[in-house]
């Protein structure tokens, strides 16, 4: 069956990407933890992580490790936060936040709705920063 981030991939589904490359995408969560709350997420589905092959692993980590710096950059956190969960959605992905304090990681403060246009701010934001980084190659347009 298809996953819905295979759909946001796909294109059936929207999303606001962030990254883009042959292997995985990263697009904005629709219930953040934090502003700039990012999903990278393996195009090809796999469920659980210890069922992906380590080579795309490897490369999730590294895309995350991307994402990272830039959320570092925009947010300026004493942290960012980096999480597998896999309960919700039956599709490899990594979450890669802002992290002021443990509080953060707690799902249950997710936010239940986003203001469209703060989310596009958040997603130019990211964009920019992935640019100046030297990683445009893979910022979508």
């Amino acid at each position: 069956m298809t996953t819905v981030f295979t759909k946001i991939i796909d294109g059936d589904l929207p999303g606001r990407f962030v990254w883009a490359d042959d292997l995985a995408v990263g697009f904005l969560s629709i219930n953040p933890l934090a502003p700039g709350h990012t999903l990278v997420v393996p195009r090809a589905e796999v469920d659980h992580w210890v069922d992906a092959d380590p080579a795309l692993l490897a490369h999730l980590t590294s895309v995350a490790h991307a994402i990272g710096e830039a959320v570092r950059t925009v947010y300026s956190p004493p942290r960012v936060g980096l999480l597998v969960a896999g309960f919700e959605v039956p599709h490899l992905h990594l979450h890669v936040f802002p992290a002021g304090d443990m509080a953060a990681f707690d799902f249950a403060n997710a936010a239940a709705t986003v203001d469209a246009a703060e989310q596009d701010g958040h997603r130019d934001a990211l964009r920019a920063a992935l640019r100046d980084a030297g990683h445009s190659a893979h910022v979508p347009a």
